[in-house]
């Protein structure tokens, strides 16, 4: 039997039962397992389980695992992102959570265009306001708007990304994911444009982020368990530092 499948289930039965107490569809909730430091290994149950959209923190990871992965995994990236690795990460994921600056769609942009890809990018956005968090601050984000609506070409700017502060008490996190709902709101009234997506809630809080209208959930731990450490093997660490 597949270790994967009962906590599997079980993380989807909280996820409906998140989504029905806020009056929602089970269905508008995308479950993102983050499979950071673990192996190709970990996909393949991962997948045999049921689960087909992974999320990576690193590009350089993400570089070596994917080609050794099921090929009917789909990938999305939501680490915080070098502009130096945007020209792979368009080509490795289908959606980019992590977009934080001008500069950094800019360079997306130009990279997507060469590469012939199309992804989709969310606004990563520091709702409350951490010094050691990434992201735009709420402000921010209606210039970059503005920016990426006259620019966007291969892109498809389609919603937001929050974190909200590590805390045991995960009703905590609530104002940040309610912040984050009205400010994808205001960015709708404003510009006249549809956000669909709103990628908020980890695995101590994913069931306050679905309540507050989260469509993209991240799950890690409730899946896996604790993070491994993971070497790459000698052959794929030689030909992924040559790519990157």
């Amino acid at each position: 039997m597949n270790d994967l499948l009962p906590l599997y289930e079980s993380v989807q039965e909280r996820m409906v039962a998140a989504a029905k107490r806020a009056g929602r569809s089970p269905e508008e909730v995308s479950l993102i397992a983050v499979t950071k430091t673990h192996g190709p290994e970990t996909v393949r149950d991962a997948v045999a389980a049921g689960m087909m959209l992974f999320g990576e923190n690193k590009v350089q990871e993400a570089a070596w695992k994917i080609p050794l992965s099921p090929s009917c995994a789909r990938w999305q990236l939501i680490g915080h992102l070098q502009s130096n690795k945007a020209r792979h990460a368009v080509r490795l994921f289908e959606t980019i959570h992590s977009v934080d600056s001008i500069k950094l769609f800019d360079t997306l942009e130009s990279a997507a265009r060469q590469a012939g890809t199309r992804p989709e990018i969310y606004l990563e956005v520091n709702v409350s306001g951490e010094v050691s968090k990434y992201g735009a601050t709420p402000e921010a984000t209606f210039p970059l708007v503005e920016h990426i609506l006259e620019h966007a070409h291969a892109l498809t700017l389609s919603g937001l990304m929050t974190m909200a502060p590590f805390d045991p008490e995960p009703e905590h996190s609530r104002p940040h994911f309610a912040r984050l709902r009205t400010l994808r709101d205001e960015l709708e009234a404003r510009f006249d444009i549809t956000l669909p997506h709103l990628s908020m809630g980890m695995t101590g809080d994913f069931e306050i982020a679905i309540e507050e209208g989260a469509t993209d959930v991240r799950i890690g731990t409730a899946l896996f368990g604790a993070r491994p450490i993971v070497k790459r093997p000698a052959a794929d660490a030689d030909t992924t530092s040559g790519m990157l």
